[in-house]
């Protein structure tokens, strides 16, 4: 439960910090703008003597505030504090905002607490300081301090509120504010109501967000940017473009918050050409120079496997946020540039740019698909130094470093010293590296551990399957599969799909509906021929089902991403590359089979699996066959 703050805070009264600043260097002359006397509580400024003095000390305030001048700002505030100009709420107001954007809150809140009358612009600057400024605790106590004393929230303040909720995840306390917005009538705001959609979109409740959408009056970019955010959180690709395309022809100027999100969803369906078209329309907007459409960009280009329009779009963007730098690195990691990741983590080091706990799992990953066991060590070290304690996803990776390179034992002690609980993820990993070594015994081990855990996800059960499956243990596999069936839940079905002519085709394995099936066949009853006469043999030990060879055979050759290749090439004109997008991991004996259809055929083929990118080019692979 969210406590009240205390009124008065522990702290050193700002006189004893700021008086000193003055002296220093002033920028504005104390003689001149108190020449009528001294301001103060007892001796309070005249109209003519207000307006005179602190309107120009507001407009100075400004000033600093938009220049983000913290020096010069402080300066201010101590001529302020001499004078006594603290007393008038407007003054109060500036001060308290000048430090929300020099990012210092509690500042903001010392003005606040000092301030010998509160009035609701006061009250709205201090929580907008917190809520902008990632403290929404405090921002949601000091908005039921407000209420508390009786004063009433305006248009100002709910949206405040309703950011802090959505920082949170408290879908509970924004349905309070929610009511209390309905009750003072605020419901009927343009700027409440796109808050309340933002803050039910970004906690999940998109079911909610959407009635608050539909019963607003009028809409404004960010109630559309809001719904079409929450979509394309959960994945409803679908819905999110609809929106998007009724905000354009309702004639909205959307913002770089709106095209953000767009671009992600092309960007997680792989729809190139659509995001293509988008990415002209950020041109000519010129939204394409912001960092948040920058960022949404390069996942875009890396995601469809085109991580040459990644660089492009990080080269073109003056100023880079810290989230273009995070997606540039792990388009880097995915796509196997492992050098370009170490020195883009380099420039983004010597250019002041602070890692977080993101940039370190996307290095990380770097690490485990290249096999750098000890890079991963030093930059998992290196955490430190930034003072960010690493979580259950950065020890996830560390395993899946370690299983991958062998040192299951190492990765088992990693897993034993984490000072939390292991989580699926990370027992996720280990067994990924107990099937790529072959071990079953830790491997089931690790199962035993999984199923303390209680309900996990229906890829770990398969996974622990296809392990077991992998060592002939046919029995244990059935186990494993019949508690996924017993808990009612279903295995992922393998698909693979592939853009072309503006639609996306998709595949299963032995998939037979395709309206060019009987032409994709043939190809690949031709490619099987001259696959063969080239030395390539079936590796069907990736087949886990406990039938006889033929079947084996028959069934490895018609997986899903085989088929979405084949009808690439008959599709594809010659020249330009065979993108292929696929749900699961690829298995090792397709990986060998594209090697042999990229030297055949002459082809560049590009798989995204669920894990990574494999660029196919002249029998060769950008993984080295280490995934």
């Amino acid at each position: 439960m969210l406590q009240h703050a205390p009124k008065r805070p522990l702290y050193v009264p700002l006189q004893n910090i700021l008086t000193k600043s003055q002296h220093q260097n002033p920028i504005i002359k104390t003689q001149s703008l108190s020449q009528e006397g001294t301001i103060t509580p007892q001796n309070p400024p005249n109209r003519f003597c207000s307006e005179k003095k602190y309107g120009h000390i507001c407009d100075l305030l400004l000033s600093q505030t938009r220049s983000r001048s913290l020096l010069k700002g402080q300066q201010i505030h101590a001529h302020i504090i001499k004078s006594g100009l603290q007393v008038i709420p407007l003054v109060c107001h500036y001060l308290i905002n000048f430090y929300s954007k020099t990012q210092l809150p509690l500042l903001s809140s010392q003005v606040f607490e000092e301030s010998e009358r509160k009035s609701s612009t006061t009250w709205s600057s201090v929580i907008s300081s917190f809520a902008q400024n990632e403290e929404p605790v405090l921002a949601i106590q000091y908005f039921c301090r407000m209420i508390g004393e009786n004063l009433c929230p305006d248009d100002h303040i709910f949206p405040s509120a309703t950011k802090a909720c959505a920082i949170l995840g408290r879908c509970d306390v924004g349905k309070s504010v929610h009511c209390l917005v309905i009750k003072t009538g605020y419901d009927v705001d343009v700027f409440v109501g796109s808050s309340l959609v933002d803050m039910y979109a970004k906690c999940g409740d998109i079911k909610e967000a959407r009635n608050v959408f539909d019963e607003m009056p009028h809409r404004n970019v960010v109630s559309w940017s809001g719904m079409i955010y929450g979509y394309t959180q959960l994945g409803e690709h679908e819905e999110a473009m609809r929106l998007f395309k009724e905000a354009l022809l309702e004639g909205l100027d959307v913002n770089d918050f709106t095209l953000s999100s767009v671009i992600r969803v092309c960007g997680s369906a792989t729809l190139l050409e659509l995001g293509k078209q988008i990415h002209g329309l950020c041109f000519k907007t010129s939204y394409d120079l912001s960092g948040f459409v920058g960022s949404s960009l390069i996942s875009l280009y890396s995601k469809c496997g085109l991580i040459e329009g990644a660089y492009r779009v990080f080269d073109e963007v003056p100023i880079k946020n810290l989230g273009m730098w995070n997606a540039m690195l792990i388009a880097c990691a995915q796509h196997a540039h492992t050098k370009e990741a170490f020195d883009l983590f380099t420039k983004m080091e010597n250019a002041g740019m602070r890692p977080n706990f993101i940039t370190f799992l996307c290095v990380l990953y770097a690490c485990s698909h290249a096999g750098l066991v000890e890079e991963g060590k030093k930059y998992f070290a290196l955490m430190k130094k930034y003072e960010i304690e690493p979580g259950t996803q950065h020890y996830a990776s560390m395993v899946d470093l370690l299983g991958r390179a062998g040192k299951l034992q190492e990765a088992l002690s990693v897993i034993k010293g984490m000072p939390t609980e292991p989580t699926e993820s990370v027992w996720g990993a280990f067994i990924t590296g107990c099937r790529i070594h072959g071990n079953t015994d830790l491997a089931a081990f690790a199962a035993d551990k999984v199923f303390e855990l209680g309900a996990v996800s229906s890829g770990l059960h398969v996974m622990l399957s296809n392990a077991y499956a992998a060592a002939g243990r046919y029995e244990d596999a059935a186990k494993a599969r019949k508690m996924l069936r017993d808990r009612g839940v279903k295995k992922e079905t393998g698909l693979s799909w592939i853009e072309e002519g503006n639609r996306v085709h998709k595949f299963a394995a032995g998939d037979r509906f395709h309206v060019r099936m009987k032409e994709i066949y043939q190809k690949l009853e031709d490619l099987g021929e001259e696959m063969e006469r080239a030395g390539y043999v079936a590796d069907t030990s990736f087949v886990l089902r406990e039938v006889g060879s033929e079947e084996k055979n028959q069934t490895i050759r018609y997986h899903s991403e085989r088929l979405a290749i084949a009808f690439g090439l008959i599709s594809i004109p010659l020249g330009r590359p065979i993108r292929i997008m696929k749900n699961l991991r690829v298995c090792g004996d397709c990986h060998n089979a594209i090697k042999f259809i990229s030297k055949l055929s002459g082809r560049v083929i590009i798989v995204r699996d669920n894990n990574r990118f494999h660029r196919f080019e002249d029998g060769k692979c950008s993984c080295a066959d280490y995934w």
